[in-house]
C-alpha cells in the first residue's frame, strides 16, 4: 500500500484528493493537514470529505504527517514552499499541484532533487490538458509564422492567480515550440491604441466569473481559417484523478523532478 498525506485536506480539491486516495485499492490514507485556525481540525478526514471515518484526524502541524510515502499539494505556494523541504527530509515523494507558482518558486522545488527527491510538479494534473499541451508543441510548429496566437482561459471567480498556471505553461509551451521567448513575446491582454498585431505575439487573456473550474483554448488564427483547440474540466475529480496517476508514477521512479508529460508517457 502506497501511504499517502493530502495537504490542505479541507478544501474543495483536498476533500476530492482525500475521496480518491481512500478509494484506490492501492494506496491509505496516512495523513492530513491543514491551515492553523481551521474549523476542521482534529476532525476525521474521510468524514469532512463525505466519506466513512478514515481514521485520520486533520491537524495544522505538518510533523505529524509525515509518516507518509507520498505528500499531494494543492495549496498555494508559499505553504508548498514550506512544506516542501519538511517532506523530502521525511523522504516522503511530491505531488505538486500548487497554482500561481513563480520561475523563482519552482526553482526552489527543482533543487531539492539534488536532495535525492522524487517530485512531479505541474500546474495541471488533468489528463485532458497534458494531452492539450502535446498537442500544442506538435501543432504550433507545423502551421508556422503566419497563424497568430492567442491563450484564452477563464476560471471561477475566487481563483487569486491570473494567468492561470495551465495558461502560463500553455504560453511556453507554444514559444518553445515556435522558437520565441514566453517572457518577451506574451502580450496579457489589449487595451487602449495598441497598434497593430505583430507576428510574434502571444495574446494570453484571462477571464473570471462563477463557478468555472478550468477551460483553456488556444487559437491559431491566419486569413481565411481559424484553428482552435479547446479543454473545458467541469469537475476537480479530473485533477485528482492525474494526482493519483502521478502518485503510482512516483512509487517506481528514480529521484528527480518530473511533470504530467512523464506521468502520462507523453514526451
Amino acid at each position: 500500500m502506497i501511504r499517502v498525506t493530502v495537504l490542505g485536506a479541507a478544501g474543495r480539491m483536498g476533500r476530492m484528493l482525500v475521496q480518491h486516495v481512500a478509494a484506490a485499492a492501492d494506496m491509505q490514507l496516512a495523513g492530513a493537514t491543514e491551515v492553523p485556525g481551521s474549523p476542521f481540525l482534529g476532525q476525521d478526514a474521510g468524514t469532512v470529505a463525505g466519506l466513512a471515518p478514515l481514521g485520520v484526524p486533520i491537524v495544522d502541524d505538518l510533523a505529524q504527517a509525515l509518516d507518509t510515502d507520498v505528500v499531494i499539494d494543492f495549496t498555494v505556494p508559499a505553504a508548498t514552499l514550506a512544506a516542501a523541504p519538511r517532506a523530502v527530509a521525511a523522504g516522503a515523494a511530491l505531488v505538486i499541484g500548487t497554482t500561481g507558482m513563480s520561475d523563482a518558486n519552482k526553482a526552489e522545488i527543482r533543487k531539492l532533487a539534488g536532495q535525492g527527491a522524487r517530485i512531479v510538479l505541474a500546474p495541471n494534473m488533468s489528463v485532458g490538458v497534458n494531452l492539450l499541451f502535446s498537442l500544442c508543441a506538435k501543432v504550433a510548429p507545423l502551421l508556422g509564422g503566419d497563424y497568430d496566437i492567442e491563450v484564452v482561459e477563464m476560471h471561477h471567480n475566487r481563483k487569486q492567480d491570473a494567468p492561470s498556471g495551465t495558461a502560463v505553461r500553455l504560453g511556453e509551451i507554444l514559444a518553445e515550440s515556435t522558437g520565441r521567448s514566453y517572457a518577451a513575446d506574451t502580450v496579457h491582454g489589449r487595451v487602449g491604441q495598441v497598434g497593430a498585431r505583430t507576428k510574434r505575439e502571444i495574446g494570453m487573456h484571462a477571464l473570471r466569473g462563477g463557478d468555472v473550474v478550468g477551460d483553456h483554448t488556444v487559437i491559431f488564427a491566419t486569413d481565411g481559417e481559424r484553428v482552435e483547440l479547446t479543454h473545458k474540466a467541469s469537475s476537480r475529480e479530473t485533477f485528482a484523478k492525474g494526482a493519483i496517476r502521478a502518485v503510482r508514477f512516483l512509487a517506481a521512479a528514480q529521484p528527480g523532478v518530473y511533470d504530467m508529460q512523464d506521468v502520462l508517457g507523453l514526451k
